[in-house]
């Protein structure tokens, strides 16, 4: 089982961090397998990807303030989404996530690839099911 490592970066330019910002209203949907084929053209872009919550972590930062990763997963691959904010999914959810990819960025020694910083985590739930389908 691989282990995942909730390393948050906070984007200096938005105010007050990720948990704050107004989500990616014009990103469409991209499949999580265009991002990973292609990630140096959507390399810090607005993104908005589906699939499924797993291996959640939860953290708070320096500030004190709660923040939260988890792997974002679908049939053909997976990713990293970190953000603040309280959690408001579960688990084995099915999720809509909006937020800035980053193809890789670099954390002391380490490097991340292929990550959202979330922007909005909604539960596919609660979206009006006309756009659901």
């Amino acid at each position: 089982m691989a282990v995942f490592l909730l390393l948050l970066f906070i984007c200096p330019c938005l105010p007050g961090g990720l948990g704050t910002a107004t989500p990616a209203a014009a990103a469409s949907l991209i499949e999580i397998s265009e991002l990973l084929a292609h990630p140096e053209q959507y390399d810090h872009q607005d993104v908005m990807v589906t699939g499924k919550v797993m291996n959640v972590q939860l953290a708070t930062n320096r500030q004190g303030q709660p923040a939260y990763g988890f792997l974002l997963q679908d049939q053909a691959g997976t990713l990293k989404v970190v953000s603040l904010g309280q959690l408001e999914v579960h688990e084995g959810d099915q999720v809509i996530v909006e937020g800035v990819f980053s193809r890789l960025r670099q954390v002391g020694r380490t490097i991340v690839y292929n990550e959202i910083k979330a922007l909005s985590v909604k539960p596919l739930t609660r979206l009006n099911p006309d756009f659901v389908g």
